[in-house]
C-alpha cells in the first residue's frame, strides 16, 4: 500500500479517536492515578513521621531532665553525657516499629544564665508510598534543651527553741534534720551564691548579737522606760524619799512583783539598797505579775541626798534599822530623835552595752511586714528586751541554756550547722517573731542585708517555721502569759504575717512536732494556714520523723525546672 494511503488512513483513525466519547473517563483516570497515589501515599507516610517525631520529642524531654540532674549531681565527661543520655532515650523511646534514632547532647557550663543541656535526636522513617516515587527514606529531627542553675536558692529556718523542745528527743532531733537540710540544700549549688541558708532560733524573742547595741535599728524605749506600775509619784512607795543608800527594799515580791538587784544589769536580789545608793528594782517571772512577767527593767533610781534633814523615828526606840545609812540618832529616852536627809529619785536607764541582744515584736502592724527599719520611725524599730524569764537571761552571752543568735543568709555550711547544733531549750513560745525575722534574713535592708541579688538569676525563696506547741507569749503580756495564749490573740497576728509573706512570693513550709502521747495539742490550725498549700504542712508526732519532714521539704525544694 502507497504510503500516502498508509498515511491518510492514520490520520482518519486518529480523528475518530478524537470525536470518541466513551474511553475519555478511564484514560484520565489513567493520566491522574500516579500524582493520586503519590500524594495519598505521602499523606500516610507522613503521619506516620510525625507519630514517630512526636514520641522521640518526648522521650527526648525526659532524657534531658534526668542527664541535668546526673551533672548537677557529679561532673561527667561530654562522651559520658552523651552516652547516659542515649541510655536514657532509648529506654524511653519505644514505639512498635521505632526507627535507631542518633542521639547527641552538648553540655554548656553556668556563665550567669544558667547551665544548660541540649540535646538533639536524628534519624529517618521509611517510607511505603512515596519511595514509589523516589523517596524510600523520611527524615524526622528534634530537640530538647534543659535549663537549671539559673534559679537561685534562699531558705530561712524559723527553728522553735522553747523549753517544751527538751522533751521526748525534739531538740536532737530537730538538730539532726536541719543539719541534713544543710547538706541536702548545699550539695545543689555549684557556685558560691546558688544557695543561701539563714537559721533564726526563736522562744518569745529573737537574739539578735549583743554586740550589735550601737545599730541604729534597735528601738530602746521599753528597754529604757520605768516598769509600768513604777512611773507615777502615786505607784512609788509611800516612804520613798526616804530610801536611800542601806535602806531596806521597799518592794515586796508578794505584793509588788518586783525586788531589788545588786545594781545596774545584775540578776542577783537584795534586801537592802547597794552603797552605792541606786535602787535597781528587778522581777521575778515566778510570780506572774503583770509586766515583771515579761521583763528585766533596765535601769535603776539614783539616791541624791537633800541638804537638809527630817525625822524619821522619835522616842525611846527610835532606831535608824530599815533606813538609809546616812540616818543618825541622837538624845536618849523618850528624847531620842533619829534623822536623815532626804532623797531626789532619777530614773537612770542602764547602758545599752549591757543588751544581752535580744528583740520582741516590732509596733503592730510592722510585726505582720518586712518593711526596713527606718531610725526616724520607732515604730519600724525593733525592740531591744532582756528576755529575764524563769530566772534566765536567755539572751545574755554565757548563760547556760542560751537562745541562740541568728545566723544570717550564708553559704558557710561548717559554720550554719556549728550554730544548729548550739541551739538549746529555753523559754515560752512566740512563732511569729521567728517567722518575721526568718522573713527579714532574705532581704536586702538592715537589720541582716542579704548580698545584693544578681539580675542574671531567679531567685527561689523559702521560710521553713518548726514548733512544738502553740503560742503562749509575745511582746504584749495581755497576749499571752507564757502558758497559752489570750483566745486567739496571737495566732492572728501570724495569720496576717504569713499572708504577706505569700502574697510577697515567698514559699512557706510548716512543721508541728506534736510527740505527746498523754496530753497532745491539738493540731495547729495556724501553722497549716501558713503553709503554702496543705502538702506545705508536716505533722510529726515521733522526733526522728522530724528528718523524714526536712528531706521532704529538701525534695521539694530542689526540683529542677524544664524548658524547652
Amino acid at each position: 500500500m502507497p504510503i500516502r494511503t498508509i498515511l491518510a488512513q492514520a490520520q482518519r483513525t486518529l480523528a475518530r479517536f478524537a470525536r470518541a466519547e466513551r474511553g475519555n473517563i478511564a484514560a484520565t483516570f489513567a493520566i491522574v492515578l500516579v500524582p493520586l497515589l503519590g500524594f495519598v501515599g505521602a499523606a500516610v507516610d507522613y503521619s506516620r513521621a510525625n507519630s514517630a517525631r512526636s514520641a522521640m520529642q518526648g522521650a527526648l524531654d525526659s532524657a534531658a531532665l534526668m542527664v541535668s540532674k546526673d551533672i548537677a549531681a557529679s561532673s561527667m565527661t561530654a562522651a559520658e553525657i552523651t552516652a547516659k543520655a542515649t541510655t536514657y532515650f532509648n529506654a524511653l523511646y519505644t514505639k512498635p516499629n521505632a526507627p535507631t534514632i542518633q542521639v547527641t547532647a552538648t553540655y554548656t557550663a553556668n556563665t550567669g544564665k544558667g547551665s544548660t543541656v541540649v540535646l538533639t535526636g536524628s534519624g529517618s522513617v521509611k517510607t511505603d508510598f512515596m519511595k514509589v516515587i523516589g523517596f524510600p527514606n523520611m527524615p524526622i529531627n528534634s530537640a530538647s534543651t534543659t535549663t537549671w542553675g539559673n534559679s537561685r536558692m534562699r531558705v530561712a529556718m524559723a527553728l522553735d527553741n522553747t523549753g517544751s523542745m527538751n522533751s521526748d528527743g525534739k531538740i536532737g532531733a530537730l538538730k539532726t534534720a536541719a543539719k541534713s537540710l544543710v547538706d541536702q540544700l548545699s550539695a545543689l549549688s555549684k557556685t558560691d551564691g546558688d544557695v543561701y541558708i539563714s537559721v533564726v532560733p526563736f522562744a518569745k524573742d529573737v537574739n539578735m548579737g549583743s554586740t550589735n547595741y550601737s545599730q541604729s535599728w534597735i528601738d530602746w524605749t521599753d528597754w529604757e522606760a520605768e516598769a509600768p506600775d513604777l512611773n507615777t509619784a502615786a505607784k512609788k512607795p509611800s516612804n520613798w524619799a526616804l530610801i536611800g543608800p542601806d535602806s531596806t527594799c521597799p518592794w515586796s515580791m508578794q505584793s509588788n512583783g518586783f525586788t531589788c538587784l545588786a545594781g545596774p544589769a545584775s540578776t542577783s536580789v537584795v534586801s537592802k539598797i547597794p552603797t552605792t545608793g541606786f535602787i535597781c528594782p528587778g522581777s521575778d517571772p515566778s510570780s506572774g505579775y503583770g509586766y515583771a512577767y515579761h521583763y528585766l527593767i533596765n535601769g535603776c533610781y539614783t539616791s541624791v541626798a537633800s541638804t537638809s534633814t527630817t525625822n524619821v523615828s522619835t522616842g525611846s526606840f527610835a532606831s535608824c534599822t530599815g533606813y538609809a545609812s546616812s540616818c543618825t540618832c541622837s538624845g536618849s529616852g523618850s528624847n531620842k530623835v533619829c534623822k536623815q536627809p532626804t532623797y531626789t529619785h532619777v530614773w537612770t536607764p542602764n547602758n545599752h552595752n549591757t543588751w544581752s541582744g535580744c528583740v520582741a515584736d516590732r509596733t503592730q502592724s510592722y510585726d505582720t511586714q518586712n518593711t526596713a527599719p527606718v531610725s526616724g520611725t520607732t515604730a519600724s524599730l525593733f525592740p531591744a528586751e532582756q528576755y529575764y524569764e524563769n530566772s534566765e537571761s536567755y539572751c545574755a552571752p554565757g548563760n547556760n541554756p542560751l537562745l541562740q543568735p541568728v545566723t544570717p543568709v550564708s553559704y558557710n555550711w561548717t559554720t550554719i550547722k556549728s550554730n544548729i547544733d548550739a541551739m538549746q531549750p529555753t523559754g515560752g513560745t512566740n512563732q511569729p517573731i521567728g517567722l518575721a525575722l526568718a522573713w527579714q534574713t532574705l532581704g536586702q535592708n538592715a537589720p541582716f542585708n542579704a548580698p545584693t541579688e544578681d539580675s542574671n538569676y531567679t531567685y527561689q525563696k523559702s521560710i521553713i517555721l518548726l514548733s512544738d506547741g502553740l503560742n503562749t507569749e509575745n511582746r504584749w503580756p495581755s497576749y499571752g502569759n507564757g502558758s497559752s495564749q489570750t483566745g486567739t490573740l496571737i495566732d492572728d497576728r501570724q495569720k496576717i504575717l504569713c499572708d504577706n509573706i505569700k502574697a510577697a512570693g515567698v514559699t512557706i513550709y510548716t512543721v508541728q512536732v506534736n510527740t505527746s502521747t498523754k496530753n497532745p495539742d491539738p493540731t495547729s490550725t495556724v501553722l497549716q494556714y501558713c503553709a503554702s498549700g496543705s502538702s506545705n504542712f508536716y505533722l510529726v508526732t515521733a522526733a526522728d520523723q522530724t528528718v523524714t519532714a526536712f528531706t521532704s521539704i529538701g525534695n521539694s525544694l530542689a526540683k529542677l525546672r524544664v524548658a524547652n
